[in-house]
């Protein structure tokens, strides 16, 4: 593998996409650790050493800025609500019939949906941008922290840290959109591989710095080997269900008459049940932070739903993630369409009548793919937890189920488009 990326280098085309790709990633690590206008970051440090801010969406959010949001950097927000705003688009495709429409008329339906994702992605940047300030001005940001990290509180000290942010959102998005363009691999997959990969360094560090830190640290690695290669069999693993295209003749051609499958991944939905399933395991916290703890329900929900540590929380999160995934995949992959398709162009799946009967056929076979596709979630997203608690090293540290598939994901796909570009020049790919 390794003689194979100085070969990349040694391309002059794929070496220039390479060192941009990086040099992007280098400009976004630097936005992380740039406040943003009006923001004491001397205190914002203090806060930070001061705070717990451990577990929940916070947490969640902070590892997909890169730590930007508790330094409350220009970047705060980092990718979250391009993400946020890509799946509203597609669970739209469901409600609105024009995003369907545009979803089946190819490129340019896409790019108008692209476009639409840009938009909606600016107005969650203004709304995420107010709430995180806001919440910073209240003193819940940063927990058991009395410094003033925005001394100045005017009305226009105010806008022009939201404008900071948003316009932040907006140069990570064009970041991401030049990678995917003119560098190597998915922009956007690459820049939230970058955020989660910054955290490791740190996380380990105070990990090994702990009580018994360097033997929690090697069972951590051990436990984070076992789920990377766990991740690697099921997310290359898929179902080939044959096709079979029949010979017809157009004009003086003879077209049909070959053979393909259509590949079916064991986990279609990928980590957005996770992030789902995370972000609402989050509501009763909210609920219970404006209601006030003092109540009995409000201790209850606390206990048993917000604590990382309980079974019934744990239950609860499983549960959702295989919901999820369902969810997602019957919205992601549509039976009907694929069956429709295949008998536009003479295509059939051998002893499987076309057209309804075909539908049946791959909705039976997605069903019992999912199935054991969500229980590896759950479990993925599961280990790491139930370990940290046990091991008592908290759930702040980005070793998790969503950002171990993530990081394995995005590599596993940087490396083939790296490996499709090595071949096509000649040249040995990763695997030899």
């Amino acid at each position: 593998m390794l003689s194979a990326f100085v070969r990349a280098f040694r391309t002059p085309d794929l070496r220039r996409k390479l060192l941009f790709t990086i040099g992007i990633m280098v400009v976004f690590r630097i936005g992380a650790f740039l406040p943003a206008p009006g923001i004491n970051y001397a205190n914002v440090q203090e806060c930070v050493k001061v705070a717990n801010n451990e577990g929940g969406l916070l947490s969640t959010i902070s590892m997909f800025s890169g730590g930007a949001l508790l330094n409350l950097a220009v970047f705060a927000l980092g990718i979250m609500p391009y993400i946020t705003a890509s799946i509203i688009v597609q669970l739209l495709r469901v409600v609105i019939p024009r995003f369907e429409t545009l979803h089946k008329e190819g490129q340019s339906g896409t790019a108008k949906l692209t476009q639409y994702t840009r938009y909606l992605t600016i107005g969650l940047a203004v709304l995420q941008s107010t709430s995180i300030i806001v919440t910073v001005r209240s003193g819940n940001f940063f927990t058991g922290c009395e410094k003033d990290v925005i001394p100045n509180s005017s009305v226009w000290t105010i806008v022009v840290m939201i404008i900071a942010m948003t316009a932040g959102t907006g140069l990570i998005m064009w970041l991401g959109e030049l990678i995917t363009e003119h560098g190597v691999g998915n922009g956007m997959s690459l820049l939230i591989f970058t955020s989660i990969a910054a955290g490791f360094p740190s996380a380990m560090y105070s990990i090994a710095g702990g009580l018994n830190g360097i033997s929690k640290l090697a069972i951590i690695l051990a436990i984070i080997i076992v789920v990377i290669g766990m991740v690697v069999f099921v997310e290359q693993s898929q179902r080939r269900i044959p096709v079979q295209y029949a010979k017809r003749m157009v004009g003086r051609r003879m077209y049909g008459g070959s053979s393909t499958y259509i590949p079916i991944k064991i986990n279609i939905a990928g980590v957005i049940p996770i992030i789902f399933a995370a972000s609402l395991l989050q509501v009763p916290a909210v609920i219970v932070q404006f209601a006030g703890s003092d109540s009995g329900w409000a201790k209850w929900v606390t206990r048993y739903l917000v604590s990382s540590t309980s079974a019934v929380h744990l239950s609860v999160y499983a549960l959702l993630i295989i919901f999820f995934a369902f969810f997602y995949t019957a919205i992601t992959f549509n039976p009907d369409e694929v069956a429709d398709n295949m008998k536009s162009y003479g295509g059939f799946v051998p002893g499987i009548r076309a057209g309804r009967p075909t539908a049946e056929y791959l909705d039976y076979v997605i069903t019992r793919i999912t199935t054991p596709g969500s229980m590896y979630l759950a479990v993925v997203a599961l280990i790491p937890t139930i370990a940290f608690n046990v091991m008592n090293v908290g759930s702040g540290i980005p070793f998790g189920g969503s950002s171990i598939l993530i990081i394995v994901g995005v590599g596993l796909e940087t490396v083939k488009q790296i490996q499709s570009q090595l071949e096509q020049r000649h040249y040995e790919g990763f695997l030899r």
